[in-house]
Protein backbone atom coordinates (compact mmCIF):
# COMPACT_ATOMS: atom_id res chain seq x y z
CA UNK A 1 0.00 0.00 0.00
CA UNK A 2 1.40 3.47 -1.14
CA UNK A 3 1.87 6.01 1.28
CA UNK A 4 1.16 9.53 0.19
CA UNK A 5 2.16 12.45 2.18
CA UNK A 6 -0.42 14.34 3.68
CA UNK A 7 -0.85 17.94 3.37
CA UNK A 8 0.65 20.46 6.10
CA UNK A 9 -1.76 21.37 8.75
CA UNK A 10 -3.34 25.09 9.12
CA UNK A 11 -1.97 24.82 12.45
CA UNK A 12 1.13 24.42 11.46
CA UNK A 13 0.83 27.12 8.95
CA UNK A 14 -0.42 29.39 11.66
CA UNK A 15 2.69 28.67 13.82
CA UNK A 16 5.30 29.18 10.84
CA UNK A 17 3.70 32.20 10.16
CA UNK A 18 3.73 33.35 14.26
CA UNK A 19 7.07 32.31 14.28
CA UNK A 20 8.52 34.42 10.95
CA UNK A 21 6.68 37.78 12.42
CA UNK A 22 8.24 37.48 16.21
CA UNK A 23 11.47 36.93 14.23
CA UNK A 24 10.77 39.84 12.08
CA UNK A 25 9.40 41.94 14.88
CA UNK A 26 12.87 40.77 16.79
CA UNK A 27 15.36 42.13 14.20
CA UNK A 28 13.39 45.10 13.57
CA UNK A 29 13.48 46.25 16.97
CA UNK A 30 17.53 45.51 17.51
CA UNK A 31 17.70 47.57 14.87
CA UNK A 32 15.92 50.27 15.82
CA UNK A 33 17.45 50.34 19.47
CA UNK A 34 21.41 50.24 17.58
CA UNK A 35 19.99 53.49 15.70
CA UNK A 36 18.88 55.10 18.89
CA UNK A 37 22.06 54.49 20.85
CA UNK A 38 23.99 55.35 17.49
CA UNK A 39 21.97 58.91 17.21
CA UNK A 40 22.57 59.11 21.32
CA UNK A 41 26.67 58.81 20.74
CA UNK A 42 26.55 60.74 17.99
CA UNK A 43 24.62 63.87 20.22
CA UNK A 44 26.98 63.52 23.10
CA UNK A 45 30.08 64.01 20.87
CA UNK A 46 28.72 66.67 18.85
CA UNK A 47 27.59 68.69 22.03
CA UNK A 48 31.08 68.33 23.59
CA UNK A 49 32.55 69.05 20.32
CA UNK A 50 30.61 72.27 19.49
CA UNK A 51 31.01 73.39 23.65
CA UNK A 52 35.13 72.82 22.85
CA UNK A 53 34.50 75.11 19.40
CA UNK A 54 32.80 78.13 21.07
CA UNK A 55 35.28 78.12 23.41
CA UNK A 56 37.84 78.57 21.10
CA UNK A 57 35.86 81.24 19.38
CA UNK A 58 34.42 83.25 21.87
CA UNK A 59 38.07 83.68 23.19
CA UNK A 60 37.07 84.03 26.89
CA UNK A 61 39.14 83.77 29.66
CA UNK A 62 39.90 80.46 31.19
CA UNK A 63 39.40 81.41 34.19
CA UNK A 64 35.56 81.96 33.89
CA UNK A 65 35.07 79.49 30.74
CA UNK A 66 35.59 75.73 31.49
CA UNK A 67 35.94 73.42 28.48
CA UNK A 68 35.35 69.55 28.67
CA UNK A 69 38.86 68.86 29.83
CA UNK A 70 38.60 71.18 32.67
CA UNK A 71 35.29 69.70 33.37
CA UNK A 72 36.37 66.01 33.83
CA UNK A 73 39.38 67.14 35.81
CA UNK A 74 37.75 68.71 38.58
CA UNK A 75 35.06 65.20 38.46
CA UNK A 76 38.63 62.52 38.11
CA UNK A 77 41.75 63.87 38.28
CA UNK A 78 42.07 66.78 40.95
CA UNK A 79 42.80 65.93 44.80
CA UNK A 80 39.05 66.64 45.59
CA UNK A 81 37.79 64.72 43.05
CA UNK A 82 35.80 62.70 45.02
CA UNK A 83 33.93 65.51 47.09
CA UNK A 84 33.51 67.16 44.12
CA UNK A 85 31.49 64.21 42.80
CA UNK A 86 29.71 64.03 45.89
CA UNK A 87 28.69 67.46 45.91
CA UNK A 88 27.34 67.85 42.77
CA UNK A 89 25.99 64.70 43.05
CA UNK A 90 23.51 65.68 46.19
CA UNK A 91 22.37 68.31 44.20
CA UNK A 92 21.64 66.59 41.32
CA UNK A 93 19.67 64.09 43.01
CA UNK A 94 17.14 66.77 44.53
CA UNK A 95 16.77 68.64 40.95
CA UNK A 96 15.73 65.55 40.18
CA UNK A 97 13.00 64.44 42.79
CA UNK A 98 12.21 67.46 42.42
CA UNK A 99 11.81 67.44 38.15
CA UNK A 100 10.16 63.87 38.92
CA UNK A 101 7.37 65.90 40.91
CA UNK A 102 6.47 68.29 38.26
CA UNK A 103 6.93 65.63 35.36
CA UNK A 104 4.76 63.07 37.07
CA UNK A 105 2.14 66.19 37.77
CA UNK A 106 1.99 67.86 34.36
CA UNK A 107 1.81 64.78 32.44
CA UNK A 108 -0.96 63.82 34.43
CA UNK A 109 -2.84 66.94 34.46
CA UNK A 110 -2.13 67.13 30.37
CA UNK A 111 -3.54 63.23 29.91
CA UNK A 112 -6.81 63.79 31.44
CA UNK A 113 -6.89 67.15 30.30
CA UNK A 114 -6.78 65.85 26.88
CA UNK A 115 -9.48 63.07 27.56
CA UNK A 116 -11.64 65.54 28.63
CA UNK A 117 -11.30 67.39 25.34
CA UNK A 118 -12.02 63.87 23.52
CA UNK A 119 -15.19 63.53 25.50
CA UNK A 120 -16.63 67.09 25.61
CA UNK A 121 -16.13 69.72 22.48
CA UNK A 122 -18.08 71.75 25.46
CA UNK A 123 -14.88 71.43 27.88
CA UNK A 124 -12.10 71.32 25.17
CA UNK A 125 -13.75 75.01 23.94
CA UNK A 126 -13.91 76.29 27.72
CA UNK A 127 -10.48 75.39 28.73
CA UNK A 128 -8.43 75.69 25.72
CA UNK A 129 -8.61 79.73 25.63
CA UNK A 130 -7.56 79.59 28.87
CA UNK A 131 -4.34 77.26 28.79
CA UNK A 132 -3.27 79.09 26.18
CA UNK A 133 -3.45 82.20 27.72
CA UNK A 134 -1.67 80.77 30.65
CA UNK A 135 1.03 79.56 28.00
CA UNK A 136 1.54 83.46 26.83
CA UNK A 137 2.72 84.09 29.97
CA UNK A 138 5.99 83.56 31.82
CA UNK A 139 6.08 81.38 34.02
CA UNK A 140 8.60 83.66 36.46
CA UNK A 141 5.67 86.25 36.58
CA UNK A 142 3.55 83.76 38.51
CA UNK A 143 6.63 82.77 40.23
CA UNK A 144 5.80 84.76 43.35
CA UNK A 145 2.21 84.70 43.35
CA UNK A 146 2.68 80.61 43.22
CA UNK A 147 5.04 80.80 45.95
CA UNK A 148 2.81 83.10 48.09
CA UNK A 149 -0.10 80.63 47.51
CA UNK A 150 1.97 77.22 47.87
CA UNK A 151 4.91 78.75 50.05
CA UNK A 152 8.27 77.52 49.62
CA UNK A 153 7.97 73.27 49.64
CA UNK A 154 6.67 70.78 47.90
CA UNK A 155 3.41 72.08 46.46
CA UNK A 156 5.60 74.79 44.48
CA UNK A 157 7.99 72.45 42.84
CA UNK A 158 4.75 70.54 41.56
CA UNK A 159 3.04 73.35 40.39
CA UNK A 160 5.60 75.08 38.74
CA UNK A 161 7.07 72.05 36.89
CA UNK A 162 3.74 71.31 36.47
CA UNK A 163 3.06 74.36 34.17
CA UNK A 164 6.35 73.64 32.08
CA UNK A 165 5.45 70.25 31.45
CA UNK A 166 1.54 70.58 31.36
CA UNK A 167 0.68 72.87 27.96
CA UNK A 168 3.35 71.36 25.42
CA UNK A 169 2.01 67.91 26.61
CA UNK A 170 -1.71 69.01 26.52
CA UNK A 171 -1.30 69.95 23.24
CA UNK A 172 0.53 66.76 21.93
CA UNK A 173 -1.90 64.41 23.56
CA UNK A 174 -5.23 66.07 22.51
CA UNK A 175 -3.53 66.35 18.65
CA UNK A 176 -3.04 62.69 19.08
CA UNK A 177 -6.15 61.61 20.17
CA UNK A 178 -8.17 63.17 17.53
CA UNK A 179 -6.24 61.33 15.07
CA UNK A 180 -7.84 58.40 15.68
CA UNK A 181 -9.27 56.43 12.68
CA UNK A 182 -13.36 57.25 11.86
CA UNK A 183 -14.03 53.74 10.45
CA UNK A 184 -12.31 52.34 13.61
CA UNK A 185 -14.29 54.62 15.35
CA UNK A 186 -17.38 53.69 14.19
CA UNK A 187 -17.00 49.98 14.10
CA UNK A 188 -16.61 50.66 17.49
CA UNK A 189 -20.07 52.43 17.77
CA UNK A 190 -21.71 50.11 15.33
CA UNK A 191 -20.96 47.54 18.14
CA UNK A 192 -22.76 49.40 20.57
CA UNK A 193 -19.32 50.47 21.88
CA UNK A 194 -19.71 53.70 24.34
CA UNK A 195 -17.40 57.00 23.95
CA UNK A 196 -15.34 55.88 26.92
CA UNK A 197 -14.99 52.64 25.04
CA UNK A 198 -13.81 54.05 21.73
CA UNK A 199 -11.39 56.28 23.59
CA UNK A 200 -9.80 53.00 25.20
CA UNK A 201 -10.17 50.73 22.45
CA UNK A 202 -8.80 53.26 19.22
CA UNK A 203 -8.00 56.39 20.49
CA UNK A 204 -5.37 55.90 22.98
CA UNK A 205 -3.59 53.62 20.98
CA UNK A 206 -3.54 55.82 17.83
CA UNK A 207 -2.05 58.36 20.04
CA UNK A 208 0.79 56.55 21.40
CA UNK A 209 3.28 58.13 19.01
CA UNK A 210 1.73 61.67 19.96
CA UNK A 211 2.30 61.04 23.47
CA UNK A 212 5.68 59.91 23.46
CA UNK A 213 6.26 62.87 21.56
CA UNK A 214 5.12 64.71 24.72
CA UNK A 215 6.60 63.02 27.11
CA UNK A 216 9.80 63.35 25.37
CA UNK A 217 9.36 67.22 25.08
CA UNK A 218 8.33 67.32 29.19
CA UNK A 219 11.40 65.78 30.22
CA UNK A 220 13.69 68.25 29.83
CA UNK A 221 10.71 70.91 30.30
CA UNK A 222 10.27 69.15 33.82
CA UNK A 223 13.90 69.76 34.72
CA UNK A 224 13.83 73.24 33.65
CA UNK A 225 10.54 73.63 35.43
CA UNK A 226 13.11 72.14 38.63
CA UNK A 227 15.55 74.89 38.24
CA UNK A 228 13.39 77.75 38.25
CA UNK A 229 11.59 76.51 41.03
CA UNK A 230 14.95 75.62 42.88
CA UNK A 231 15.96 79.07 42.11
CA UNK A 232 13.05 80.94 43.20
CA UNK A 233 11.57 79.04 45.93
CA UNK A 234 13.28 76.17 47.69
CA UNK A 235 16.88 77.20 47.45
CA UNK A 236 18.01 73.44 47.09
CA UNK A 237 19.21 71.08 44.13
CA UNK A 238 21.35 72.83 41.36
CA UNK A 239 18.66 75.25 40.90
CA UNK A 240 19.46 76.83 43.97
CA UNK A 241 22.73 76.84 44.40
CA UNK A 242 23.98 77.64 41.37
CA UNK A 243 23.69 81.45 41.61
CA UNK A 244 26.16 80.85 44.72
CA UNK A 245 28.45 79.22 42.28
CA UNK A 246 28.45 82.40 40.37
CA UNK A 247 28.68 85.15 42.88
CA UNK A 248 32.05 83.51 45.10
CA UNK A 249 33.82 82.84 41.18
CA UNK A 250 33.11 78.94 41.74
CA UNK A 251 33.51 78.54 38.06
CA UNK A 252 34.40 74.36 38.10
CA UNK A 253 31.64 74.03 40.11
CA UNK A 254 29.32 76.09 38.28
CA UNK A 255 30.59 74.56 34.46
CA UNK A 256 30.28 70.72 35.93
CA UNK A 257 26.95 71.28 37.47
CA UNK A 258 25.51 72.99 34.18
CA UNK A 259 27.13 70.16 32.25
CA UNK A 260 25.85 67.71 34.43
CA UNK A 261 22.01 68.59 34.08
CA UNK A 262 22.59 69.09 30.59
CA UNK A 263 23.90 65.62 30.09
CA UNK A 264 21.39 63.92 32.26
CA UNK A 265 18.57 65.95 30.09
CA UNK A 266 20.18 64.56 27.32
CA UNK A 267 20.28 60.69 28.54
CA UNK A 268 16.97 60.81 30.03
CA UNK A 269 15.72 62.25 26.82
CA UNK A 270 17.42 59.57 24.68
CA UNK A 271 16.41 56.88 26.88
CA UNK A 272 12.39 57.63 26.40
CA UNK A 273 13.61 58.22 22.64
CA UNK A 274 15.05 54.45 22.32
CA UNK A 275 11.56 53.42 24.66
CA UNK A 276 9.43 55.11 21.80
CA UNK A 277 10.80 53.61 19.08
CA UNK A 278 11.06 50.13 20.71
CA UNK A 279 7.40 50.10 21.46
CA UNK A 280 5.93 51.41 18.21
CA UNK A 281 8.03 49.80 16.16
CA UNK A 282 6.73 46.13 18.25
CA UNK A 283 3.42 47.61 17.24
CA UNK A 284 3.94 48.41 13.87
CA UNK A 285 3.50 52.41 14.30
CA UNK A 286 7.01 53.23 13.44
CA UNK A 287 7.03 56.22 10.57
CA UNK A 288 9.67 54.30 9.26
CA UNK A 289 7.34 51.26 9.49
CA UNK A 290 4.44 53.05 7.48
CA UNK A 291 3.71 52.79 4.06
Amino acid sequence: MELTQTPQQPTEQVAQLAAQVRSQARRSTLKSLGSSLLTFALTLVAVVVLWQVVLWVSDLSPYVAKGPVDVWNFFFVEEDAAANREEIATNLAATLQDATIGFVAGLLLALAGAIGFRLSKGFEHAVMPLALLLRSVPLIAFAPVIIMIFGREFLTVAVMGGIVVLFPALVNIAFGLQQASTQALEVVQVYGGSPMKQLTTVALPASLPAFFAAVRVSVPGAITGALLAEWLATGTGIGGVIYGYSTSAKFDELWASVVVVTGVSLVLYNVVQIVENTVLTRMGMHPSKRV
